[in-house]
């Protein structure tokens, strides 16, 4: 009987599903691409995202946190993701020089949607921000609304991008 049970035992532990603990952030590099369009990310302003993948040695990058989100919001992915993190805002030295390791868990970020920004490719910007008191003064200054990367619309990251719009680039 004690031999059946810990047969059992061991069966059970063999099959437990263990939890891969969440990569942390890489440093952004001037050599890094931009995943979409594959351009050097440190030639374009704004906030910055990265995504962690099961299976790939390093993450992919994205010039923009609209984009990010935009790659959250697929379905057509190859793996499974372990990690998003995004360019703590709060912290950045400027729009232009958003940081190379200011990199904040994206799932505990207040994002700003809305705002009359332009992020690092043109597009209007979803930015990020560590702190929720600086997301309501860049509120204050560029409009549009704190949300969590959870309640952030489809439609302000996919779909057509109007580069016509008259769009600041915060200093």
């Amino acid at each position: 009987m004690k031999r059946l049970a810990l047969i059992a035992l061991v069966a059970l532990v063999a099959c437990k599903e263990e939890v891969a603990e969440a990569p942390d952030p890489v440093d952004l590099t001037p050599d890094a691409l931009s995943f979409f369009c594959q351009m050097n990310i440190a030639e374009h302003g704004g906030p910055k995202g990265q995504i962690h993948l099961e299976g790939y040695p390093t993450p992919l990058f994205f010039a923009q946190v609209r984009d990010m989100v935009a790659y959250l919001k697929s379905p057509e992915r190859d793996a499974k993701i372990t990690a998003v993190y995004v360019s703590d805002m709060s912290v950045a030295p400027s729009w232009r020089q958003p940081g190379i390791s200011n990199w904040i868990d994206a799932d505990g970020a207040t994002f700003v949607v809305g705002a009359d920004v332009a992020g690092g490719m043109g597009a209007r910007e979803v930015v990020p921000f560590g702190d929720p008191a600086a997301a309501e003064a860049f509120i204050a200054n560029y409009g549009g609304a704190a949300l969590p990367l959870s309640d952030i619309p489809d439609t302000e990251v996919l779909g057509p991008v109007d580069l016509d719009l008259a769009l600041e680039t915060p200093a």
